[in-house]
């Protein structure tokens, strides 16, 4: 591991200070250059915070020399661009674009989604949901038009939430809660293949001391898989990512927010028959 970005250089380039740079995305454009998305905070915090842009600035593919440089801060608000914030990954469209979910936090929360051409340039933002207490949404493909967005519900005793698009993220529409707890935790969404969806999640009513892997064929029903982590009340195992490669399922989050965990579930008939 190694820096590529810090906070002093950046906060120079860029004109003004920075408190923080976290929840880093990674998206490759279509011209084969990385860009990022990092949530930059002032004096505000987290609630303050903006979406940062940065793209590769160094020319070779070595992960070695990986640099980047700042596009600029996303333009989303007329309030400085203030109160943004993205966490989960992109979705990659068939033109070479992406659409990247974020979400807005200041007094209230509701989902956003991005939209980015295969050069790398934003061309737009839809809200995701009218529900006032929703944040970081996770988005899955079902076909090319059809999507869905898993969210995090920002409630006491709530569950996971659910938007769908049917038109490729023009518009959007709310639908039923899952019948899966959400104890105010980042959840995380991926296609497996042949209709299948994944999530991990967080069970417990009011804790996140269990962290959970569930399927879908519809994004509706679900089933457990297995659980990933199983700790007491006080116990935290949060924010999971995840990425199917050609060997398997790889699933990050991190462990009472001070190191990060990983599990990889090898490759055979499925992810779910796959051993950790």
């Amino acid at each position: 591991a190694r820096f590529v970005v810090n906070r002093f250089v950046m906060g120079e380039q860029l004109g003004h200070g920075l408190r923080r740079l976290g929840n880093p995305v990674a998206w490759m454009d279509g011209r084969g250059q990385v860009n990022l998305f990092v949530v930059a905070t002032g004096w505000g915090g987290w609630a303050a915070s903006r979406i940062l842009h940065l793209r590769q600035s160094s020319v070779g593919t070595g992960l070695d020399e990986l640099a980047f440089e700042p596009v600029r801060v996303l333009p989303l608000s007329w309030l400085w661009n203030t109160s943004f914030l993205v966490r989960n990954a992109p979705l990659a469209l068939q033109d070479g674009g992406m659409v990247l979910p974020v979400h807005f936090e200041l007094g209230i929360k509701y989902p956003m989604a991005l939209r980015f051409d295969n050069q790398g340039r934003y061309r737009g933002m839809v809200r995701m949901s009218r529900r006032p207490y929703l944040l970081q949404p996770s988005v899955v493909p079902q076909s090319a038009q059809q999507w869905l967005a898993f969210m995090r519900d920002g409630r006491p005793n709530g569950k996971v939430a659910v938007a769908q698009t049917s038109d490729g993220g023009q518009r959007w529409t709310d639908l039923p809660d899952l019948v899966l707890d959400n104890p105010d935790a980042a959840v995380a969404g991926l296609g497996a293949g042949s209709g299948e969806i994944l999530l991990a999640h967080n069970s417990s009513v009011a804790s996140r001391g269990t962290l959970d892997l569930s399927a879908s064929s519809d994004g509706h029903r679900w089933t457990l898989l297995r659980t990933l982590e199983q700790g007491g009340q006080d116990d935290e195992f949060s924010y999971p990512a995840m990425l199917w490669t050609e060997d398997g399922l790889w699933i990050t989050y991190t462990v009472d927010r001070q190191r990060i965990a990983w599990q990889r579930m090898a490759s055979g008939t499925a992810p779910f028959g796959g051993q950790p």
